[in-house]
């Protein structure tokens, strides 16, 4: 039965009661394990086998097959509820802010793969068709993204290196560096989906759990890093070989700083005026993004503005601007990918693969929370592999989304992809028939506008701080993660990152922060002893707290937390019981101790050795023979024939398993040698809060016997606590008084080497004369 006293609707309140005037009480039977169960029936639940899921899975219905279809085409799910009155409008408007911003980008992210510009227009044009049909995200915007693009350009420049020759490929034949280069790109992005679309089918959108908020953090800054180095060639007006694997970077700057006499002072003054200019409309945008109807497009400007003033002043023959050049107005022709590149990219493709995956999955996440509809992360997969897939074979570059690109889809009012789908049209435009007019656009504009975007990425570095305050094997993880993709590239980096993160997780379950618990005078409420000032702790009984699941990793660790948490080892006091047992027999059995109305007394004060026979050391762990004894041994007083065995200040040990989530077959067979252990040495252990699943896997796996019963399972600590107080009553005064009498009168009535065992005798005078007997050996 439960009362709660006070008003109960005012609980429901925003506003909360003040803890002190908030009272409940519960009155219930004491209830372990088995008794539950005995009053509470169990619902039964058929557990599938597997031919049942692999039946289900394979059985086709029409309310099946609709479901499946609305699954790959989620398209039709949105088209559906389009309402062209409230939605169309706002996406036209996003979609052309969003192609005129995905055309420069396109430009300036191909110079990050070392292909030529107007391939990068291709990554905001045919995979957005694709993404058309099969996303089910409304929101980002699908392209070119910066650190793919970097990691797509670091394999081209290791299969066609811009100084010696080119990897010994049979498809390279009768191709210029260009070609070359461009067939590189194709089939790495061909190969990238192909990868994203096996997992999709496979059902694997999980993987990217494994990729936490901070290894992105610290790889996406590294990859800014990597990428603000790569563009200042541009920005400078130098010419720089492209350099890959590890301390690459290294190596550009070092050919960067040689060369920086060389510097082309109209590119660096004109990237520079284009920084300042961008970076400050673009902080009037944030701050005044709600009063603007659509940001400010001052890349988009600036762009229009520098293309104006290269070709007034002939920028490229005039002063050795790098520009864009000759932009083709219409479509290359589709190319099959080279296998002989997927052999030699596979490595990177799958880093790649995953990278581009996690980021678009992470953001388009955030758009999914904010307008309160679902996204698929297997379906995702598969739309970005096929998306790939279909760019690759037209020569795109990989695509996932740029975080600017689908800030402004969102921001101008996007609902769904249509917004995509026209900001492609517009791509399409510049391509066949306005491209000619950003042929004299220079490089180090493009440079510029990617360096300016780069803002993001690296002011994440501000997480650092706290971080190390606040969670420091995560800082590690930011940190090791950076710092290797930086120095070491990134593919090698986000491996370092993978692992840096598994060992966190590794430790944390390895070595869990276990605990004494002990209870607040007053409630059924237990907490660690250290942290609390009225707390109470019962006399004779340990509460040990395990905070994880217990597998073959860290049981031994448990195990060692737990003796340090009772303060003795019950393995090695069960031995010396064992041993002195059987030293006592064999006294008795030579007369060296008698019998006598004190109890049992060493003819010899001479001290007698232990010798360690490591051959019976099995026989030392099993339990305690008293047969053939004709005394009962009380094991916290002093033994005769200075025989010494440590003493057991316990009575009873309780486990609480309410945070322990599975236990493995290692486990299991440590825990119950743990357990009968103390149980050996007669300290009543009791397990609560345990999992009816873990329960039911014990029961399978034979962990109950004669020693370990179901009984010791309850539900809760305070349960556990009061079926203790009723078997281990705690003394009154008169019985600590009358017990410290008793062994005084012992100890001065002993010979020199005192009274040490009693007999039976003893005993039955202390079970008339106590009220309530206590059990003692």
């Amino acid at each position: 039965m439960c009362r709660s006293e006070g008003v109960l609707p005012q609980l429901y309140q925003h506003k909360m009661l003040r803890p002190s005037t908030q009272r409940y009480s519960v009155t219930r039977p004491l209830h372990s394990e088995d008794t539950f169960e005995d009053e509470h029936a169990k619902v039964y639940r058929k557990h599938k086998r597997l031919l049942d899921h692999f039946i289900q899975y394979f059985t086709c219905t029409s309310e099946r097959a609709k479901n499946t279809a609305v699954s790959l085409l989620p398209i039709i799910g949105w088209m559906k509820i389009y309402s062209i009155k409230d939605w169309l409008l706002n996406d036209i408007v996003s979609g052309v802010s969003t192609g005129l911003v995905a055309v420069l980008q396109g430009l300036a992210y191909s110079l990050l793969a070392s292909i030529s510009p107007w391939y990068g227009l291709y990554a905001a044009f045919f995979p957005v068709i694709m993404y058309f049909f099969l996303g089910t995200s409304r929101h980002i915007s699908v392209g070119a993204f910066p650190v793919l693009s970097l990691m797509v350009g670091a394999v081209v420049t290791r299969l066609v290196p811009d100084e010696g020759l080119p990897a010994n490929i049979t498809a390279f034949e009768g191709l210029t560096k260009d070609e070359q280069r461009i067939l590189v790109s194709a089939s790495l992005t061909f190969l990238v989906g192909l990868f994203q679309l096996g997992m999709g089918l496979l059902q694997v959108g999980f993987i990217v759990m494994y990729l936490s908020d901070t290894l992105i953090s610290g790889f996406t800054t590294a990859a800014a890093v990597h990428i603000l180095v790569s563009q200042l060639k541009f920005v400078l007006g130098l010419t720089v070989p492209g350099f890959s694997g590890p301390l690459s970077i290294i190596y550009t700057l070092k050919s960067l700083f040689t060369q920086i006499t060389s510097t082309n002072i109209h590119d660096l003054v004109t990237s520079v005026v284009v920084m300042v200019m961008v970076l400050g409309v673009k902080e009037i945008n944030d701050r005044f993004k709600s009063k603007l109807p659509v940001p400010i497009p001052i890349e988009v400007i600036m762009t229009v503005i520098a293309c104006g003033v290269s070709y007034a002043f002939n920028f490229s023959e005039n002063h050795g601007v790098d520009v864009v050049g000759k932009i083709p107005n219409t479509f290359e022709s589709p190319i099959a990918p080279s296998l002989q590149v997927f052999q030699m990219t596979a490595v990177e493709a799958f880093p790649i693969a995953i990278v581009g995956f996690a980021v678009a999955f992470a953001v388009a996440k955030v758009y999914s929370v904010k307008h309160d509809y679902l996204i698929d992360g297997n379906q995702e997969l598969i739309a970005f592999g096929a998306s790939n897939i279909f760019g690759g074979a037209f020569k795109s570059l990989a695509a996932s989304t740029a975080l600017s690109r689908s800030a402004v889809q969102e921001s101008t009012g996007g609902k769904t992809q249509i917004a995509g789908l026209l900001s492609a049209l517009i791509v399409l435009v510049v391509i066949l028939g306005i491209g000619f007019l950003l042929e004299p656009l220079p490089k180090s504009v493009l440079g510029a506008v990617v360096i300016v975007n780069l803002k993001g990425m690296l002011m994440q570095v501000v997480t650092v701080p706290y971080l190390w305050k606040k969670d420091r094997p995560d800082c590690i993880v930011w940190v090791g993660t950076c710092l290797a993709a930086i120095f070491l590239g990134l593919d090698l980096g986000l491996a370092v990152g993978l692992g840096l993160e598994l060992l966190t997780v590794v430790f944390r379950a390895q070595f869990p922060r276990c605990s004494v618990l002990a209870n607040i005078s007053g409630t059924d409420i237990y907490r660690d002893r250290k942290d609390y000032v009225n707390i109470y702790e019962p006399e004779g009984v340990k509460i040990f707290r395990i905070p994880s699941p217990i597998f073959f990793a860290n049981i031994d660790f448990f195990r060692d937390k737990l003796k340090d948490a009772v303060g003795f080892n019950p393995l090695r006091i069960l031995r010396k019981r064992n041993k002195a047992v059987k030293k006592i027999k064999k006294m008795i059995k030579k007369g060296e101790l008698t019998l006598t109305s004190n109890g049992l007394q060493a003819t010899c004060s001479m001290p007698i050795e232990e010798s360690e026979d490591e051959s019976n050391m099995e026989d030392l762990d099993k339990p305690t023979d008293y047969s053939d004894l004709p005394i009962q041994v009380n094991w916290s007083a002093d033994l005769p024939a200075n025989i010494r065995v440590p003493p057991v200040n316990i009575h009873s040990l309780i486990l609480d398993f309410s945070a322990v989530s599975f236990l493995d077959i290692s486990a299991l067979k440590g825990l119950k040698a743990a357990l009968k252990e103390f149980i050996r040495v007669s300290v009543d252990v009791y397990i609560v809060g345990c999992d009816p699943y873990i329960i039911e896997k014990l029961r399978n796996c034979k962990f109950f016997d004669d020693e370990i019963k179901t009984s010791i399972f309850f539900l809760t600590i305070h349960d556990a606590m009061l079926f203790i107080h009723e078997s281990h009553p705690p003394k009154t005064v008169s019985e600590e008084v009358s017990g410290s009498f008793r062994s005084q009168h012992i100890n001065s009535s002993s010979t020199s080497n005192g009274l040490k065992i009693q007999t039976m005798e003893d005993m039955k005078i202390e079970v008339e004369t106590d009220t309530k007997p206590k059990t003692r050996f």
